[in-house]
């Protein structure tokens, strides 16, 4: 270990708070899927950020966006229009159908805005039906909304109590859903496909249902797509898979390529629920951060990276298929497009991690036994054989 990255875990030991578990690793420059540590290491990354690198680092046409607009103006206050904060509502409302937009910085902002617009909204009908059903291991972010709709208990512990009204059913389990739906409901919110977990996609069939059950009783669908949404899967949101629409819908992470900045959309109907006073964010919608969500939307389309997350997602799945076929190293594939998961042999996720960083490859470990991928969506062939070489090395370190 160098002594540049010695200085700076010990710098990081004395001021920073510990709530993060950081790995020996410090990155200084990237560029497409590749980054290079401050010794000048190479890495290929297949993890962007968790999700947020969406188009690859230091991307031409963003850096110009930001750039310009840094020059121009960067921030006034959401009392007055904000010209690229609308334009970006208006593209989003493009790609969902109809649907109006509100800002913020993050996804968990977004998760906690979703969810008080959807008790808002009720609370015209009904003054208790407040109650917000989630699902076994669904992450919604740390605030204390989007905590208390997070359903694993380790992330909860400690912070108690946490805000009442919220319900947790089994992953997949429509009867179950059907069951905890009741007078009371205000929202069921849901992950397409499960990032935080392991990349667990919940069933066409499920999300299907799971609206009709929406319908029949009164209920509003949230869709977090934080993860899932912008493209990764092949579709600009995951949801579009089971051909199904939402009522309100978060995103966040890759909306504009690393700049700050979470929206949450809702039907028409939906979001008159909301108005002046009702919920605010001071930073959210500025012009930077809009500046950077517009161009980044513009590559998505220009560069057809969508289409490139179906054919080169394809291509990896089958690649890690293939070696589940010829080794016993891992158990299970999962995912679409470029966001996959993949379940070990034996619990040593971690150490995988990081025999691949040593081997030059960034990843994510999730619990033991799982890792994730979630690489630009401008990676190609090439650089998934390439991480498939380095992965196998990883891995025949750690199980010789």
């Amino acid at each position: 270990m160098s002594d540049q990255i010695q200085n700076l875990i010990q710098t990081d030991e004395q001021c920073c708070i510990h709530n993060y578990g950081r790995l020996p690793f410090a990155f200084s420059r990237g560029e497409g899927a590749r980054l290079w540590d401050i010794n000048g290491k190479e890495y290929l990354d297949f993890l962007g950020g968790i999700a947020v690198v969406l188009l690859g680092h230091s991307h031409l046409k963003i850096t110009e966006a930001i750039t310009r607009q840094a020059q121009t103006l960067i921030h006034t206050a959401n009392i007055f229009y904000i010209e690229p904060q609308v334009q970006l509502a208006a593209r989003l409302s493009e790609l969902s159908g109809g649907m109006r937009a509100l800002f913020c910085n993050s996804g968990t902002e977004a998760n906690e805005a979703a969810i008080k617009l959807a008790r808002k909204y009720q609370s015209k009908f009904d003054a208790e039906k407040v109650e917000i059903i989630s699902v076994t291991d669904s992450f919604h972010g740390r605030t204390y909304g989007a905590l208390a709709a997070t359903a694993q208990p380790k992330y909860q512990q400690g912070f108690g109590p946490m805000p009442e009204g919220f319900r947790y059913v089994e992953r997949g389990n429509i009867d179950a859903l059907e069951t905890a739906i009741s007078d009371k409901t205000a929202a069921v919110i849901l992950e397409p496909i499960q990032g935080e977990s392991g990349v667990w996609p919940l069933p066409d069939e499920y999300l299907q249902r799971a609206r009709q059950l929406c319908d029949q009783h009164k209920v509003l669908l949230i869709f977090d797509e934080i993860q899932s949404g912008m493209g990764r899967t092949g579709k600009f949101f995951a949801h579009e898979w089971a051909g199904v629409k939402a009522d309100i819908i978060s995103l966040a992470k890759g909306l504009a390529n690393g700049v700050p900045i979470g929206a949450v959309l809702a039907t028409d109907e939906v979001a008159q629920a909301f108005v002046p006073g009702s919920h605010g964010c001071t930073f959210g919608g500025n012009f930077l951060s809009c500046a950077a969500a517009l161009a980044t939307l513009d590559v998505l389309h220009d560069e057809n990276l969508m289409e490139n997350a179906t054919q080169v997602g394809a291509y990896f799945i089958d690649q890690l298929n293939q070696w589940k076929l010829q080794s016993n190293a891992i158990t299970e594939v999962r995912g679409r497009g470029l966001m996959v998961g993949v379940t070990l042999a034996k619990p040593i996720a971690r150490k995988v991690l990081l025999a691949a960083l040593e081997e030059g490859l960034v990843l994510n470990a999730v619990g033991d036994s799982y890792l994730r991928f979630l690489p630009p969506l401008t990676i190609n062939n090439a650089d998934v054989d390439l991480a498939m070489e380095k992965l196998k090395a990883a891995l025949f370190v750690v199980t010789p």
